[in-house]
């Protein structure tokens, strides 16, 4: 069972994406910038394919990964991810132990005020709290993620309209299908610390926004679950407005999440 990281990067160099992120198994990696390009790397226990490409966004990135990956195991990635020494043979241990498991989510450590989740234990996840877990803690078998057809949203994310959510709707979509996606307690690397290229402060974009991710995620329980997670993270979200416009804003997320999806628009 081999373990391929499907990397969405922009602008880097093979060499130094390489040795920074201490990839130590095959990987592909979607570069984009701005010329077309193929080149092959190898390292210890694998080899790094590098594809330059000239389109933007992040969905699309991760989604032209899918398409030419070939490893078993298929983990997300970023240019700001440092990996440990034997991520691997790791994620491959809990695959083996876990013959149920579609999909596996682990540990990557980031700074405090980023963190939205660390596990604990070995547990199913399910509708409700699939929203905390980012793209870089998947772990996924290939042939489920083929046979499931799930692909990232054009709409959120990073060179999106939307911020950011796509990595929860990825998730959302495969366990509606019926795929099992656990949790493992294992750390397989960390978050260097760098400029969000979405986040811009608890404003009326990052609310509308996350209403309208709701919506998605939530459907007809989208207003009372924004209400929820507004009085959950009041202290930390609400100190430049109120809550109570912060939930007039969401509340007009859904709404337009409502319209969107009656127009059928995808990006």
């Amino acid at each position: 069972m081999k373990v391929q990281v499907l990397a969405s990067v922009m602008h880097e160099s093979p060499e130094e994406l390489i040795h920074r992120m201490n990839l130590q198994s095959d990987a592909v990696v979607i570069n984009q910038c701005d010329e077309e390009g193929y080149g092959e790397l190898s390292v210890p226990g694998g080899r790094v394919e590098f594809y330059s490409m000239r389109e933007r966004g992040v969905g699309r990135s991760r989604n032209a990964a899918i398409a030419k990956a070939t490893g078993d195991i298929c983990l997300f990635s970023d240019s700001d991810i440092v990996y440990e020494d034997g991520y691997a043979e790791k994620i491959v241990a809990e695959f083996e132990a876990n013959s149920q498991a579609d999909m596996i989510l682990f540990n990557v450590d980031v700074e405090e005020e980023r963190r939205t989740y660390h596990i604990t234990d070995r547990k199913r996840v399910r509708w409700y709290n699939c929203g905390r877990y980012g793209a870089v803690s998947f772990a996924l078998r290939r042939e489920a993620l083929a046979s499931s057809g799930v692909k990232f949203s054009l709409l959120f994310g990073g060179g999106a309209k939307y911020s950011n959510g796509e990595d929860s709707l990825f998730l959302k979509e495969l366990m509606d299908k019926g795929y099992r996606v656990f949790t493992a307690p294992v750390t397989i690397g960390r978050e260097e610390a760098s400029e969000s290229s979405w986040f811009d402060g608890y404003n009326e974009k990052f609310f509308v926004d996350r209403g309208v991710l709701y919506h998605f995620l939530y459907g007809v329980l989208a207003t009372v679950l924004s209400l929820r997670f507004l009085l959950a993270h009041k202290n930390k979200m609400c100190s430049q407005v109120t809550w109570v416009q912060a939930y007039r804003w969401m509340r007009r997320g859904i709404k337009e999440g409502r319209e969107i999806q009656t127009q059928g628009v995808t990006e």
